[in-house]
């Protein structure tokens, strides 16, 4: 099912035209690189104006506060990470190499937007409420697409919601290791034929 892109909107929920989605896609832009290199207590709505080129008093034609675009911002890499992950693993041909292209796709898209980790480990503490979401909206399209390929026959017998957070865990985790702190465009070749192995090993049926 093709998920429906949220139309941009505008304080008080009004709908933009294509000037001011632009502008506030410009906006998130800039939230991102602040809130990533600053983190957010030291970001201020004047350091993302600046970084986005706008007047400040533009920003809250879009946004009402710094917690509200902090807020957007998780949904929307949210949307963009799901989306890049969930556009590579349609390729497979099983799901096997489903999984692998996801894992594939999510590491490009973390050495693309490194900030997408120090932003959501904030989201603990600045809007618990949208690490809770940023969890649950990557889970549960995965899950349903593990529990699918149970149904048919082409993975073994799991647990699909214990087995899509625990790869969940395992490619944050890698990412971070390997892409983050190793400071790296794309992950090393041998840590992804690790993963083939792990994933083939849990998900493949059972002879």
């Amino acid at each position: 099912m093709t998920e429906i892109v949220p139309v941009p909107t505008g304080v008080g929920g009004r709908t933009l035209r294509s000037r001011g989605a632009r502008t506030r896609a410009r906006l998130l832009e800039a939230s991102e690189k602040v809130f990533g290199e600053l983190g957010y207590h030291d970001a201020s709505i004047v350091k993302i104006t600046e970084a986005a080129g706008v007047a400040q008093g533009t920003f809250y034609l879009y946004f009402a506060s710094k917690k509200k675009v902090f807020d957007e911002l998780v949904k929307d890499l949210n949307r963009r990470v799901r989306h890049a992950m969930k556009e590579a693993s349609v390729l497979g041909e099983t799901r096997v190499e489903a999984e692998l292209l996801g894992f594939r796709a999510y590491f490009a898209f973390t050495a693309e937007h490194p900030a997408l980790y120090r932003i959501i480990r904030q989201a603990e503490f600045v809007s618990p409420e949208m690490l809770r979401y940023h969890y649950d909206r990557l889970s549960t399209g995965y899950v349903a697409a593990l529990r699918a390929a149970m149904g048919s026959g082409e993975i073994g017998s799991i647990d699909p919601e214990v087995t899509a957070w625990a790869l969940m865990g395992m490619g944050e985790l890698l990412g971070m290791r390997w892409i983050l702190w190793g400071d790296r465009e794309e992950m090393p070749q041998a840590v992804l034929d690790e993963v083939a192995r792990i994933v083939s090993c849990l998900l493949e049926p059972r002879a």
